[in-house]
């Protein structure tokens, strides 16, 4: 997953690549991408604690009580945190059964690496 900080034109002009690709019967790789017209607006979402929470579930998925025990982290911080990630796009949250009793929320990542990009001009 591509985390960038990009214009309209640039989204525009990453389309148009890939339309072009369509058009000449070429593979298209399976990308995800996440664009931000603000740099503040990336720095925002991808607080220091948020980016722990997404080297945890980029390991392996796990439920939000096991995210705060890896953190050291208060469960309904992490809660708050994780409902935004999700938000973004940038994890899954998923609703799984415990075994023997219960439910859990299981949280993993949208892709299995996670590549920030930022170019200021």
């Amino acid at each position: 997953m591509l985390l960038h900080v990009s214009d309209e034109k640039t989204f525009f002009k990453s389309g148009k690549r890939i339309a072009r690709l369509a058009d000449a019967g070429k593979l298209i790789t399976e990308e995800k991408t996440i664009s931000f017209e603000d740099p503040a607006d990336l720095l925002q979402v991808l607080t220091t604690a948020r980016l722990a929470i997404m080297r945890v579930v980029l390991e392996r998925p796990r439920s939000i009580t096991e995210v705060a025990e890896c953190l050291g982290r208060d469960r309904s911080a992490v809660k708050r945190d994780v409902a935004l990630l999700a938000e973004a796009g940038l994890v899954v949250v998923e609703d799984k059964p415990l075994p023997g009793h219960g439910r859990k929320k299981e949280v993993r990542s949208s892709a299995g690496t996670l590549r920030l990009e930022a170019v200021l001009a």
